[in-house]
């Protein structure tokens, strides 16, 4: 059996998608002259990402069957004071089955993207980008070292920022993109002090060694407090999470993000850029666990977007960001396992959840195309008989999504629920009726949104606003006149091969994920603090008896209720959400209002920065720096030497007077001092 892995062929992995982008990005755009046509293109950068899935695919079966492992520097940059900054790979379980989620979803997001941006002006910068952000995540989950992590960390950053704002005449996408990468910069100066913390106590950028010098760090204390240093570290670090997988309050950028086109929204917030905070704790488990007060903290932060992002789901009428208010609550489920120490189950909600919100996300913008490019779900409904894949595939990523018994989500979702229940951090009581009654609020919203969509009266002619869903300014023109239909395969075929795993991935897979050895040396827990998992262990006996005892459990009876509600809500008797908008009518502008935080951080954060900002250019900058040290330091020398000049005179015999006057002071003081 073999025992190490090619560094060549993980260096082909990354190195595929970006040729693909170079190649796509140069000569199949107005930069290189439009050399390549859009067949090309597409056929170039799908290629690229195909290598890439094959390669992780071959290396997954090596990890998990012959036990593989691979963690060695590839390349030195350089070294600095002792500080080895290098490119490196460490593979091992959790490696390995990111590659396979980041590239499988790549993959089906660019097949899906040769039919959803076919009108489009910019489709062959559009393949370029996400064939870039593919290598950009990449890179990010296969690094063996903090620099290389925080390359990968920004490049996808960098990549959204285009992406989001792909659209760039639409002002909604540009402001969008903006805010998207502010917000993220917020979380970053806190993910870089984290790392700057880590060099300075262990000097090291490498993961080994830093884990390795563990024990030092857990016996420091932060210089001036009374803190621990690894919690201090460990706060920082999730504070780079917070912003780049949307935790409140630094999720606002991510439901404005739908304003780019529906495959990167797929791609953006399914398998790769969101989640990548949730990877990096789970590969930082080593530090974390050393500290109870960063993981009680992990576990508010989480438990707080689970359940209150979810509300915001609810008044949502734009299907895009339903989804979107979804995977915000979905994010902050994997974040409470996080904080619960329940690392592998937070990386194995990860995995389900990110097959079955692709699928949702490729779904929606199938109906978006299906209805010519209208998103509200108010006018839509009936869509069933019209797109039967598109409806069958959605059901079955709902099902998903709300936990259902043998479905993917079922497995992850309720593991999180056990692994909460049975932790004993101070935070665990509230993190565990946040995520149960979040159960009954994924359920509503998510069969909100399906019913409105597929069954009901058809509603699709009778939007009053079709012209306001006009895309003509990228290459779309409005249909609303005609009936809907179903997308063509290239778009279809993804999401028929999205909802196979989003069924079966979960059954397959929790025992060797969670309860096997797949992810032993990738993450590790302190069984005598944190007994969560060993509890839950010892709790399981299959996943079919998992899927049995369920129906006897209140998260499944939650679902239940939150389906029933939702049907009878808005199938049966919808003149109930209209009266109970009226009677709680403070509670819906809070929630339509996304809980004022847009508004907080516009007219307070915002303004209060741009007044400091003001501040300081005007009276710092213009009058004590280029008023007093500059402009004041040339006009106190041209005073001084305006006076000293009267005493260059140019005669010897009045210099010679000051040489005698001056001896004689002289003398006169050092004989005083006698």
């Amino acid at each position: 059996m073999s025992q190490t892995l090619s560094s060549s062929t993980l260096l082909a992995v990354p190195m595929a998608p970006l040729l693909g982008a170079l190649f796509a990005g140069v000569f199949g755009t107005k930069f290189g002259g439009n050399h390549f046509g859009r067949r090309l293109c597409h056929s170039l950068t799908i290629l690229g990402v195909f290598i890439a899935f094959v390669l992780s695919a071959m290396t997954l079966y090596s990890v998990a069957i012959d036990g593989a492992r691979f963690n060695e520097t590839l390349y030195t940059w350089m070294v600095v004071g002792g500080i080895k900054m290098e490119v490196g790979f460490m593979v091992d379980g959790l490696t390995a089955m990111m590659m396979c989620v980041v590239t499988f979803v790549s993959l089906m997001v660019h097949v899906y993207t040769i039919g959803y941006m076919d009108e489009d002006a910019g489709y062959n910068r559009f393949f370029a980008y996400i064939s870039l952000f593919t290598f950009s995540m990449l890179m990010l989950v296969m690094s063996n070292n903090l620099l290389q992590l925080f390359f990968g960390w920004e490049a996808v950053g960098l990549v959204s920022y285009l992406l989001i704002g792909f659209w760039f005449n639409k002002p909604t996408a540009i402001f969008a993109n903006m805010k998207a990468f502010l917000v993220n910069r917020v979380g970053d100066f806190g993910f870089i002090l984290g790392i700057g913390l880590l060099v300075a106590y262990t000097g090291s950028l490498n993961y080994t060694e830093i884990f390795g010098k563990s024990a030092e760090l857990s016996a420091t204390v932060f210089p001036g407090t009374d803190w621990l240093l690894v919690t201090v570290i460990c706060i920082c670090l999730f504070i780079g999470a917070m912003g780049k997988s949307a935790q409140f309050p630094l999720h606002v950028w991510l439901p404005d993000s739908m304003e780019g086109p529906t495959p990167i929204s797929a791609l953006i917030h399914a398998a790769t850029m969101v989640t990548a905070g949730i990877f990096m704790v789970s590969r930082m488990s080593p530090l974390f666990e050393l500290s109870d007060t960063a993981l009680n903290f992990v576990l508010v932060i989480g438990a707080i977007t689970a359940l209150f992002m979810g509300f915001l789901g609810i008044i949502q009428n734009d299907i895009k960001r339903v989804v979107a208010y979804s995977t915000l609550s979905q994010l902050g489920y994997m974040t409470v396992a996080l904080g619960a120490s329940a690392y592998s189950v937070a990386v194995f909600h990860l995995m389900t959840h990110a097959f079955f919100k692709a699928l949702l996300f490729l779904a929606a913008g199938s109906v978006i195309m299906g209805v010519h490019h209208n998103q509200d779900i108010r006018w839509m409904g009936g869509l069933r008989k019209y797109m039967p894949i598109t409806w069958v595939t959605s059901l079955l990523g709902s099902l998903a999504l709300i936990g259902t018994p043998l479905f993917s989500g079922f497995y992850s979702k309720d593991s999180i629920i056990e692994a909460v229940h049975e932790s004993h951090l101070p935070a665990a009581g509230f993190a565990s009726f946040a995520v149960l009654a979040g159960v009954f609020v994924t359920a509503f919203y998510s069969f909100r949104m399906y019913f409105l969509v597929f069954h009901g009266k058809e509603r699709y002619d009778q939007n009053p606003d079709a012209h306001d869903h006009d895309h003509s300014d990228h290459g779309h023109s409005s249909h609303g006149e005609h009936k809907p239909h179903e997308s063509p395969w290239v778009v279809t075929l993804p999401l028929v091969l999205l909802a196979i795993p989003s069924v079966l991935i979960g059954f397959l897979t929790i025992d060797s994920m969670l309860f096997g050895e797949f992810l032993k040396d990738a993450i590790f827990v302190d069984h005598e603090k944190h007994a969560a998992m060993e509890e839950l262990g010892q709790a399981f006996h299959g996943a079919i008896a998992m899927a049995i005892h369920a129906l006897s459990t209140l998260p499944f009876w939650l679902a239940v209720a939150g389906v029933a509600t939702s049907y009878y809500m808005y199938m049966i008797n919808p003149a109930v959400p209209a009266a109970i908008k009226r009677m709680a009518m403070p509670i819906f502008n809070l929630l339509e209002n996304k809980y004022y935080l847009d508004w907080i951080n516009e007219n307070l954060l915002a303004k209060g920065a741009r007044g400091l900002g003001s501040v300081l250019w005007k009276f710092g900058d213009q009058k004590l720096i280029d008023g007093g040290v500059v402009n004041g330091s040339w006009k106190l020398v041209s005073r001084v030497s305006g006076v000293v000049r009267f005493a260059q005179s140019g005669y010897l015999y009045h210099y010679a007077l000051a040489m005698i006057l001056g001896i004689f002071v002289l003398m006169t003081y050092f004989v005083w001092l006698k």
